[in-house]
């Protein structure tokens, strides 16, 4: 496709892109009634934000479109195509609570049956106007989001998979159009595990998922995310997962698996035409990702695919719930489809280890297939990275975070909202050294504190600033809520929802019967992902809050050939004791299971006293 046009003068002069938007606001007419992320202000403060910036004067503007259901049926089951169909009919009114509590992370009202048929209807729209090249490019700013429905199934706010619904229909129903191959990227922060399966055995779609896995327990859970799902049959290697072992990646880590990644594989595989699962969950301050990505990172990220199928490029809203993020982030994509240049910006971080980690064996697990990947990236690559600090990003206008830097300001915000908790912490460094929070503190005495501190947890002390260990006190409570502890889990029971029942109350599939919650009500201030050098070993066959199953314990002694990964979430020491009451089910009690006594024994003895509940069955 010829990309420019000659001037009076003879100047070859770029042409104007033809960018479709589509947007419709009866796709607002699916709601919830309680304060729901997946809502209709998602979609308005898109479109707002366009209008804003005049964006909707340079793009061409569709009307949504109702999909077909023999489109539909593509790629769903004809009974989940009857059941979307007529579940906003008045006679299911009253029991759309109770159906919704059927699935996973759904809601129905009235309005939901005609605003999944327009999104599906709407993606398969600009696709089959890109296709045509009636358009070179286009955004469908729809709701509900579609990559996490299966084929059977609605799941996490997802109806109908717009996005394979488009892609079925180019491949198998609009064959003239001659597009014969499609890279489908999915940037949720969530993996597309509906997406994944509807192609997992076709070599014409080379599925890509960059996503928060942490080993199976962030949504939607499971190994379906996993780098080990590389497709099966014909296609066998056309399916790619990357999973992020931690939460607070961004724009360095996601570039880097463009780099390393996506965009090799995508250069042999010479798509006809991209389409994007475009969630901005990942984005800054997102309340459900915890990712750091900024508005310049999505334009990069997008810009580079524009090297692929002549630009035809369709982008397809999924998730985002920060709606400035939200905003900001679909309007500097647009802009990319628009021609325009991203601001040239320097990422001052490097990729977090783990990065680096994850991307090794995702290349090592496709190197059979893509031999691009059979060279492993070289050491002075690998050893550019970020340590990983859990600190709140930036959603300024003018300037987003990418995460952590290496600067000693930053490294001091990190022991401010991560250590700062743990007042007057001592560490030994393993050289005879402690490590304390002074005025002469280089930065990388907060590194070492920081791996020695986050990462084991061990060699634990606390005092009270008097160089004395805190003795017990009779106010147990007041005591305990000013200290903070990482308590670690381990397993898909221990998924943030479930956590939160401990602390929050309630009950989720599994439980054997509802948790009270902690008297504390407040959630974790904060939940990372840590690799302990202890084996795992399982013992008992029941508990009474999870019925079946074993109880997983580290073993005490450390072994540098062992992994094991845990949650941690970051509480107090008096929420630490009502989750021990729950989890154990014991009545009732005049003190703390585990005190300031209890903690400073970690120090002492190097081990924790079961004297409390020992007697009391799991």
């Amino acid at each position: 496709m010829d990309s420019s046009k000659t001037a009076s003068d003879g100047v070859l002069l770029p042409e104007r892109r033809r960018v479709g938007l589509l947007y419709d606001e009866r796709m607002c007419k699916h709601f919830d009634a309680t304060d729901h992320p997946e809502n209709p202000n998602r979609i308005l403060a898109i479109w707002n934000k366009l209008e804003s910036f005049g964006i909707h004067q340079r793009c061409v503007i569709l009307n949504a479109k109702e999909a077909d259901d023999k489109h539909i049926a593509l790629v769903h089951t004809r009974s989940h195509v009857d059941f979307i169909k007529n579940i906003s009919y008045q006679k299911f009114g009253s029991k759309w609570d109770r159906i919704a509590a059927r699935f996973n992370s759904i809601y129905f009202n009235e309005g939901s049956s005609e605003a999944a048929y327009l999104a599906a209807g709407s993606v398969v729209e600009v696709a089959e106007k890109v296709a045509k090249g009636e358009l070179d490019s286009a955004f469908a700013i729809v709701r509900p989001p579609g990559h996490h429905a299966e084929a059977n199934e609605p799941m996490g706010f997802c109806l109908y998979n717009n996005v394979a619904i488009a892609t079925s229909f180019l491949l198998n129903e609009r064959t003239e159009l001659g597009i014969k191959k499609i890279l489908v990227v999915d940037w949720d922060v969530h993996h597309g595990n509906g997406t994944q399966k509807m192609f997992y055995k076709d070599s014409r779609v080379l599925f890509f998922s960059v996503h928060r896995h942490e080993f199976g327990c962030f949504y939607p859970g499971g190994d379906d995310g996993s780098y080990v799902m590389i497709g099966e049959g014909p296609g066998a290697g056309y399916n790619i997962n990357v999973p992020w072992e931690n939460r607070s990646c961004g724009d360095a880590d996601y570039l880097a698996v463009w780099d390393h990644i996506l965009i090799p594989v995508a250069k042999a595989f010479d798509p006809d035409m991209v389409i994007i699962s475009a969630g901005f969950d990942a984005a800054v301050n997102d309340p459900l990702g915890g990712c750091c990505v900024s508005p310049y990172g999505y334009s990069i990220m997008l810009s580079k695919l524009m090297e692929f199928a002549e630009g035809k490029i369709v982008m397809a809203l999924e998730g985002g719930y920060n709606l400035k993020s939200l905003a900001n982030s679909a309007l500097a994509c647009v802009q990319v489809l628009l021609g325009d240049k991203p601001i040239v910006r320097s990422l001052q971080a490097d990729p977090f280890e783990s990065t680096w980690r994850v991307l090794e064996a995702v290349r090592e697990a496709l190197s059979a297939f893509w031999p691009i990947f059979a060279k492993r990236l070289p050491e002075e690559l690998t050893s550019k990275r970020t340590s990983l600090i859990l600190i709140p990003c930036s959603d300024s206008e003018d300037e987003y975070d990418n995460g952590p830097n290496t600067t000693s300001e930053d490294y001091e915000a990190a022991i401010e909202h991560v250590i700062g908790p743990l007042q007057n912490l001592e560490v030994d460094d393993g050289h005879g050294t402690e490590l304390t929070n002074g005025p002469n503190t280089t930065s990388e005495d907060y590194e070492v504190a920081i791996e020695h501190v986050i990462e084991p947890l061990q060699n634990l002390k606390v005092e009270n600033g008097h160089d004395q260990a805190i003795a017990f006190s009779s106010s147990w409570r007041s005591e305990l809520s000013k200290i903070d502890i990482w308590y670690a889990t381990y397993g898909s029971n221990m998924r943030e929802s479930r956590f939160l029942c401990y602390i929050e109350g309630g009950q989720v599939e599994g439980m054997q019967k509802q948790c009270v919650g902690s008297v504390d009500k407040s959630p974790p201030k904060e939940s990372c992902w840590r690799t302990f050098p202890h084996r795992l070993f399982f013992a008992r066959d029941y508990t009474a809050t999870w019925g079946p199953g074993g109880v997983a314990f580290l073993h005490p002694e450390s072994n540098s050939e062992d992994k094991a990964y845990l949650r941690l979430y970051r509480i107090t020491l008096e929420q630490f004791n009502d989750v021990l009451v729950q989890e154990n089910i014991l009545s009732s009690r005049t003190g703390p299971l585990f005190g300031l006594k209890d903690l400073q024994s970690i120090e002492d003895k190097k081990c924790i006293s079961i004297e409390a509940i020992k007697v009391h069955p799991l």
